[in-house]
């Protein structure tokens, strides 16, 4: 989908077409604000002069997404909003709707799947759609049919797709990037050197930056560099499995499948503070955002069906470094409090003397829960006997008896 958390918003206040407008930010109280300062008019009619800046914003937020006009100021997803700011400081700045992006993310997903029934989920925003025996999925390349599902998911819901069609996936999500916004692109086999060799190393999905630093280092900048490096030359430099799939990406080869349905390996929560908060000076504060997290990961498990074994936790210090801890229960849960005890004993195993900016709890390790059996009951040996007390790191501490 082409910006689609923009273009979503696009759709509520279509006077902000063709501005640079950036998705991110606090919590949504936007809209409350607009229509407190003009009662009585609807969304759609409220000058663009009195929406917020991103000049004007004051905060720890990051970027969810980016209309294409702020994109030319070099403005992108994952980048902080504070530095978005200097870059581009007129963009007007909008807080991300999750329930109506997710309520558009079903429907347009279910345009295609009544299309062209097999699609690969991969993510809000974005599928993988096997062509090869819809009727029609061959003509013109496949450029008949990804014109069809383009005008249906515009015709009902107003939101543009790019889409690229290909051999395999690997080489299908590249070409969806060439002619966003609403473009189709077509590669065929024969097309790999002199579309895709020219590209940058890390346009292929799976190149992340230290691996584009270390083929920097070697002076291979493109896919095409990297093409005219022998398999051996790439193993011995990047690893048996890394280096031989490299090898297979450059020369555009991929034989993954569509996958219809996949289970999740993990689910998470995480949330980034408005300011750095420290282990023991702001203890109870992070302690309620701690539990908090649990309670919310737990919630997911019960509503999506799973129970987990590993618990892990996230946190992210002042100077943007990642440490991560996990520990792996002997039986499945998806209790809160089991999750929050054994979240908590992770925590006892890094360094809390740094200020942090994130902190996020993990459940792994899934099964559904209905495949998992009950445990047998236990009978009480006798009356509880405490043996030994270790305060959690994130509350006060506690007496006891």
């Amino acid at each position: 989908m082409d910006a689609f958390f923009a273009s979503v918003e696009l759709l509520r206040y279509p006077q902000l077409k063709g501005l640079p407008i950036v998705i991110g930010g606090g919590r949504r109280r936007v809209d409350e604000l607009l229509l407190q300062r003009h009662a009585g008019r609807e969304l759609r009619h409220i000058p663009v002069e009195d929406f917020p800046l991103l000049k004007d914003y004051v905060g720890r937020g990051v970027i969810t997404t980016a209309t294409y006009p702020a994109r030319q100021f070099g403005v992108g997803s994952a980048m902080g909003m504070m530095k978005a700011a200097k870059l581009c400081p007129q963009a007007i700045v909008l807080p991300v709707d999750f329930d109506e992006v997710k309520r558009f993310s079903r429907s347009f997903k279910n345009i295609i799947r009544d299309i062209a029934p097999v699609v690969e989920d991969r993510g809000i925003d974005e599928v993988y759609i096997d062509f090869t025996d819809v009727p029609g999925g061959q003509r013109e390349g496949g450029r008949v049919l990804a014109r069809l599902i383009q005008k249906a998911i515009v015709d009902a819901t107003g939101l543009t797709c790019s889409i690229g069609v290909a051999p395999n996936k690997l080489i299908a999500k590249m070409a969806s990037e060439f002619q966003k916004p609403n473009g189709i692109s077509i590669v065929w086999p024969e097309d790999v050197q002199t579309k895709i060799w020219p590209l940058a190393v890390r346009k292929i999905n799976g190149i992340g930056p230290k691996a584009e630093v270390k083929l920097h280092k070697l002076h291979l900048r493109t896919i095409g560099d990297i093409a005219q490096q022998s398999r051996d030359w790439l193993i011995d430099n990047f690893g048996q499995a890394y280096g031989a799939w490299m090898h297979d990406a450059a020369w555009g080869r991929d034989d993954r499948p569509v996958v219809t349905e996949s289970e999740p390996v993990s689910m998470s929560r995480e949330t980034t503070f408005d300011r750095d908060l420290h282990a023991v000076r702001d203890r109870a504060e992070l302690g309620a955002i701690f539990t908090d997290l649990c309670a919310r990961v737990a919630e997911d498990l019960r509503r999506k069906g799973y129970v987990g074994k590993t618990i892990g936790i996230k946190l992210r210090y002042d100077d943007f470094r990642i440490a991560t801890r996990d520990q792996t229960l002997e039986a499945y849960t998806a209790d809160a409090a089991t999750i929050r005890k054994t979240a908590g004993q992770c925590l006892k195993r890094v360094d809390l003397s740094r200020r942090l900016r994130l902190i996020g709890v993990r459940v792994g390790k899934l099964a559904k829960a209905d495949a998992i059996p009950a445990p047998a009951p236990v009978e009480p040996a006798g009356p509880p006997h405490v043996a030994e007390f270790t305060p959690d790191l994130f509350h006060p501490a506690r007496d006891v008896g």
